[in-house]
């Protein structure tokens, strides 16, 4: 599918209105070449003898014509425009839905600036621009077909001195439609970096100020303004060039017909009614001709834009449902990897090699590791937000890849090692992944989390607006806030991926306590740097480089004196220096 069959498979939807619509503009046309006419006859008539009555009957017919042109005019564009419209409503809709389906492979490569730019502005531009050009476009087509046999009528060798010029205008405009399109792409492919570049430093505005970097982002973000600006200057100067040339030939085509006209008026070939009727006429077709530089800079970028949709909507979801389904019910529980391998997109080296290992229904295992040893990566391709390049995950028994997708992810209580916030009350973002929840489950979640006391000293306790991504919160009140929601989600398995990394020894050991009441029964994977959140698992697995190391309990652990035991001996170091 292309970008234009695309935008065609979304206006479809609204056949009636653009046929009304077409029907609107070739009625408009048909009462504009009436105009003239009526004009040339009453020219024409004038005479000494002629009545005030005559006179009045001709005005009140051409203003009747005007009114009900510009009616149809009216209605033609407010259905055009109304269905543009919707088309955008429908399409930004599909866009969305379509980007909540992408892998997160996807957003690794492109910027949330970047995409931000094509949701804001390459959308819009594509819409209005296709339409604005459609509108034009259908009432150029209608003067030509309707108004060119009619100046041909009257003169076929006026007309044909009137169009001399005007093909030259069409000529024109097509051997610049490839400088102009080019001219178009580099503008909005810049535009991007400008959003991108500003998306950046919104986001790291706390860091940005922290180092009092402020003037560095500002200088950072001109040079990035500077360069959309170069390419935009240079469409202009194309366009600036373009336009003027356009009017000097239109105005040529009027030159030559008033001469021309002139003399045929003064021979007695034509009336003087008949040349300003002419001369009406030319001044119909002439206007499209003017604008059609501008109508096609303005579809050219419209379907610059919609390329640029089309590109974004045409990539495959990596990551998607299975075909044929396992008949696997909930709960979903026990959890098995076999000889897993993962590499991320574009990277060479493994990042996990020959993990296998299984999680019992009420087992917790703890991973344990460097930074950089892989738990992170292994925690993601449990709900799927990866798929491993080797090996297979089972769950109940089935691969993660033939369970419905929905039903997967539905089944996992997730706390990510990087914890996002909305800027929203603490209970919506506690209840985030279930809404439906009554203020007395969210309480129960925020006191096993331990965060209820926190939330307690807020002004106003769980409505208290904690700012976009949570600016108002400490790391770890953030932490144990990601945690109560996954939490009260109530799922068969939970992911903790370094939960408490922000938190300190006494509330780790505080919060890991009752966690214990909450994890009974569940298939349990917790992922920490350190050895104090995952002592007390089932079992312990130490990962170094993407392997499996060492497995064991906490005391099988110590006893092998491998780098578990480095691991924990430096760590009670580190504990006893900071005390001191």
């Amino acid at each position: 599918m292309t970008a234009g069959r695309r935008l065609v498979q979304y206006a479809s939807n609204y056949k009636a209105a653009l046929v009304f619509s077409l029907v609107f503009v070739l009625a408009a046309n048909l009462l504009k070449a009436a105009g003239p006419a009526v004009l040339e006859r009453a020219i024409d008539h004038l005479s000494p003898t002629t009545g005030s009555s005559t006179l009045t009957w001709y005005s009140l017919l051409l203003t009747g014509i005007t009114l009900l042109q510009g009616a149809l005019m009216f209605g033609q564009e407010r259905l055009l425009m109304r269905s543009a419209g919707c088309v955008e409503r429908d399409l930004r809709s599909a866009l969305f839905d379509h980007l909540q389906k992408l892998p997160l492979e996807y957003f690794q490569k492109h910027s949330t600036g970047e995409l931000m730019a094509k949701v804001s502005n390459d959308l819009p531009t594509a819409i209005s621009g296709t339409a604005q050009a459609l509108m034009f476009s259908m009432d150029s087509v209608f003067a030509l077909v309707i108004i060119l046999p009619l100046m041909a009528r009257i003169s076929v060798d006026l007309t044909v001195m009137a169009f001399a010029p005007l093909f030259l205008v069409i000529a024109t405009t097509l051997l610049m439609h490839g400088k102009m399109r080019t001219r178009l792409e580099q503008v909005q492919e810049h535009l991007g970096k400008v959003y991108s570049q500003a998306h950046a430093s919104l986001s790291a505005i706390r860091t940005i100020k922290a180092f009092t970097q402020e003037q560095a982002e500002i200088e950072a973000f001109q040079r990035t303004n500077r360069e959309y600006i170069g390419y935009y200057l240079k469409r202009v100067r194309l366009s600036g060039l373009l336009h003027p040339l356009l009017q000097f030939l239109i105005g040529l085509s009027s030159v030559a017909v008033l001469w021309y006209g002139g003399e045929l008026t003064v021979a007695g070939k034509i009336s003087i009614g008949r040349l300003l009727q002419f001369i009406l006429y030319l001044g119909y077709v002439a206007w499209p001709m003017h604008v059609l530089g501008w109508q096609i800079t303005i579809f050219q970028r419209g379907m610059v834009s919609m390329g640029r949709l089309h590109a974004l909507l045409s990539v495959q979801p990596s990551i998607r449902a299975p075909l044929i389904p396992v008949n696997v019910r909930k709960p979903l529980c026990g959890l098995e990897f076999q000889e897993v391998g993962f590499r991320y997109p574009d990277a060479h080296r493994l990042v996990l090699e020959q993990i296998s290992f299984q999680v019992q229904p009420g087992q917790i295992v703890g991973l344990v590791g460097a930074v950089g040893s892989g738990k992170s990566t292994l925690m993601s391709l449990v709900p799927r937000l990866f798929d491993p390049c080797r090996g297979k995950i089972l769950i109940c028994g089935s691969p993660l890849s033939q369970i419905p997708l929905d039903l997967l992810r539905s089944s996992i209580g997730y706390v990510p090692q990087e914890t996002l916030l909305f800027n929203n009350t603490i209970a919506a973002n506690l209840a985030y992944g279930r809404p439906e929840a009554c203020q007395r489950e969210i309480a129960f979640a925020a006191e096993a989390a331990g965060i209820d006391a926190d939330i307690a000293r807020f002004p106003n306790g769980y409505e208290t607006i904690i700012g976009e991504r949570g600016l108002t919160l400490s790391g770890g009140q953030k932490q144990r806030i990601s945690i109560a929601r996954a939490i009260l989600r109530n799922s068969e398995i939970l992911l903790l991926d370094d939960a408490l990394s922000s938190v300190d020894p006494y509330t780790e050991e505080h919060i890991l306590f009752r966690l214990r009441k909450v994890m009974a029964g569940k298939t349990c994977l917790v992922a920490s740097h350190r050895v104090s959140t995952i002592r007390s698992a089932d079992l312990i697995l130490v990962l170094h480089q993407g392997r499996i190391v060492e497995s064991g309990t906490h005391d099988q652990l110590l006893a092998y004196g491998g780098l578990y035991t480095e691991i924990d001996q430096k760590q009670r170091l580190e504990q006893k220096l900071a005390a001191s």
